[in-house]
């Protein structure tokens, strides 16, 4: 079987492993109240407010778009390997006071405070990956946010299988996710920070021992030979946040926004909310069963992609992510709308589902994090991020608010088929706007899509 990375990440493979604890409680936390939720209300008195209920849900997403934003200042002020532990922080006492909530106050508190930090690490997980990974390797490791993420989701599957027979098993739930929290925190008081951060700061004898703990003695003159080419000057300041819509920066910083606000509307979220739906239509009535199987399509489909990046290359495997996911759309559309179709409607809506699911995992899903990573420069690297991400989570919120008054009042199929026209669109505007950047150091990328003018 061939190696999914070459032997010279090895060395950096344990600090990516750290760093993709923060991914892997991103997934945790979206997953863990699909489950839970109707314990949590019961227990808590509000089982009767649908209002509530879509609070404590929703809540998350509003903090995550706080964190994401917040996470791409404080990684340009103090770090990335800091920014980290600070998020360990809410990360922790967000999923501690939601496991310990005695009402629904604390509960919409803790999710906040979780939010923030499962914001943060969206931007910050794919910085920092793709600032310490060897060039060969940086499409290999930079899948790997996306596994943890949907590892995240799945043991938050499996960690809600005693529900059933213990209704308060869902404090344990949260309980759990305050492991990887503590661990992340741990972790990074012995990882390396990131030598471009420091060089940045004029730091060039902590930039120096940075790259010998990362690619050892023979990648140091190297890296440092890569980053004074990039035309960056040692202690330059990072852009502020007005300069990314300035001549050198706008083109590329739309660009990275658009492809995140392509993502959200592509449907993806409305998928998984509707995909129990869809399989108990189809006679699997179990929602941990259909919830379990969206969510290994998810793994498979980010493994299979972890093996493409560095061969296939990025802008291939999003073209042809959107591309399949909008003959899904097309598919799923179909089976509830055509009556021609309505003896096998119900097995073309499961595999119009798990399609979606695996074409927007080898692509849409892994992709646009570890591109955006890659295409901004490094003045603008952390903020540009955080603006991004910023569209992302509030574009998640606002499907999240509309997607069901949507429905009824134009049918689950005409959605489906708006969800696919945006898929198609995204086909065509990674095609026109968006360059390769496998096998190229970020320095030579950043000289190509933002030169000093």
């Amino acid at each position: 079987m061939r190696r999914l990375w070459s032997s010279s990440a090895d060395s950096v493979l344990p600090y990516v492993g750290i760093t993709c604890l923060a991914a892997l409680l991103f997934g945790y936390h979206l997953a863990v109240i699909n489950a839970s939720l109707g314990h949590i209300a019961f227990e808590l008195g509000f089982a009767d407010s649908s209002v509530l209920k879509g609070w404590v849900v929703s809540s998350t997403l509003a903090g995550a778009a706080v964190g994401s934003f917040t996470g791409g200042a404080l990684a340009d002020k103090i770090g990335r390997r800091r920014t980290f532990q600070l998020n360990a922080l809410p990360l922790f006492l967000g999923t501690l006071l939601s496991a310990t909530s005695r009402g629904f106050e604390s509960m919409v508190l803790g999710r906040i405070l979780a939010g923030i930090g499962i914001g943060c690490s969206s931007a910050v997980v794919p910085l920092y990956i793709s600032e310490i990974s060897p060039m060969e390797d940086r499409g290999a490791l930079g899948s790997l946010n996306q596994v943890s993420i949907n590892i995240g989701i799945l043991l938050a599957i499996v960690a809600g299988l005693p529900l059933a027979d213990s209704p308060s098993w869902w404090r344990t739930m949260f309980f759990l996710g305050t492991i990887p929290a503590i661990l992340l925190f741990l972790g990074m008081m012995t990882s390396p920070e990131s030598p471009r951060w420091l060089y940045k700061q004029g730091k060039i004898a902590e930039a120096e021992a940075a790259s010998r703990q990362l690619w050892g003695k023979t990648k140091i003159e190297e890296s440092l030979v890569e980053l004074k080419a990039s035309g960056s000057e040692v202690g330059e300041e990072d852009a502020s946040w007005g300069e990314l819509f300035g001549k050198r920066y706008q083109k590329v910083v739309i660009i990275g926004a658009t492809m995140l606000l392509i993502q959200q509307f592509s449907g993806i979220n409305a998928v998984v909310f509707f995909s129990t739906t869809v399989f108990r239509s189809s006679g699997i009535t179990s929602d941990v069963a259909a919830s379990a199987l969206v969510g290994v399509a998810n793994v498979l489909g980010s493994i299979v992609a972890s093996y493409q990046m560095d061969k296939q290359g990025r802008k291939y495997l999003i073209m042809t992510s959107y591309t399949g996911m909008a003959v899904s759309m097309l598919v799923l559309a179909l089976s509830s709308a055509w009556r021609a179709l309505q003896t096998v409607s119900a097995v073309l809506a499961v595999l119009g589902t798990v399609s979606y699911i695996l074409a927007f995992s080898i692509g849409a899903g892994p992709v646009p994090a570890l591109l955006l990573a890659e295409m901004f420069a490094s003045r603008i690297r952390a903020k540009a991020m955080a603006l991004s991400f910023g569209v992302h989570w509030v574009s998640n919120f606002i499907i999240g608010l509309l997607f069901l008054a949507v429905v009824e009042k134009v049918g689950v199929s005409v959605v489906y088929l708006g969800f696919g026209a945006v898929c198609a669109l995204g086909t065509f505007y990674v095609s026109n706007n968006v360059v390769e950047t496998k096998g190229r150091s970020l320095e030579e990328i950043e000289r190509e899509l933002s030169p000093v003018v």
